[in-house]
């Protein structure tokens, strides 16, 4: 398993490109000038058994915004944040109860631009020991675990497509039994896959 995160930290320190919500349809005008918020989510791995998995949220379907998408702890960086890792860690602690003193931080991906208007940067990170997962009422419904592995292998992803605001819109998805990873998130771990290959 050191050889697995040992190729983590070599593909994070590699220069990349910036991903966002628009990769798959550049028919997109952004605006330019646009203000992006900047916030940082964790992509938490755990190692169980000898098999690496990665920790996921659903959101809660009472949420206004993305209700019961699956998606990474982390949110906005907050005045009382140092930077958006610092911004990661906290969410990840106030959203599924994970101790920030447990966490190496391996580095980072490139930040990805949401059509929401926020400037994510995905923050992946090992989670050392076990801990008491507390979902944050009222925000994540359920926490789960995925296989790295399959997360991280490109030909579990498929490009699907939706009418959004009355246009086609292309997103990149990577389904794992009952839950649906797509959007944001899936384009995120597809950064992620094609840095390790």
């Amino acid at each position: 398993m050191s050889d697995l995160i040992a190729d983590i930290r070599r593909a994070l320190g590699e220069v990349g490109e910036p991903s966002s919500d628009f990769d798959l349809n550049p028919d997109v005008a952004l605006p330019a000038g646009r203000k992006l918020r900047p916030a940082g989510v964790l992509a938490p791995i755990f190692i169980r058994d000898g098999v690496a998995e990665l920790i996921l949220t659903k959101r809660s379907s009472a949420l206004k915004h993305h209700p019961g998408q699956i998606a990474f702890p982390g949110g906005k960086q907050d005045d009382n944040d140092a930077d958006v890792i610092a911004a990661a860690l906290r969410e990840a602690r106030e959203e599924i109860g994970l101790p920030t003193e447990i966490v190496e931080v391996l580095g980072t991906l490139p930040i990805h631009e949401t059509v929401t208007g926020f400037s994510v940067t995905p923050v992946i990170a090992l989670v050392r020991e076990q801990f008491d997962v507390r979902p944050e009422p009222g925000e994540v419904e359920e926490v789960f675990r995925v296989p790295l592995a399959h997360v991280l292998n490109a030909d579990n992803f498929s490009v699907q497509s939706r009418r959004w605001r009355r246009q086609r819109r292309h997103f990149f998805t990577v389904p794992y039994g009952p839950y649906y990873i797509w959007g944001a998130t899936a384009r995120m771990l597809r950064a992620w896959t094609d840095r390790m290959t």
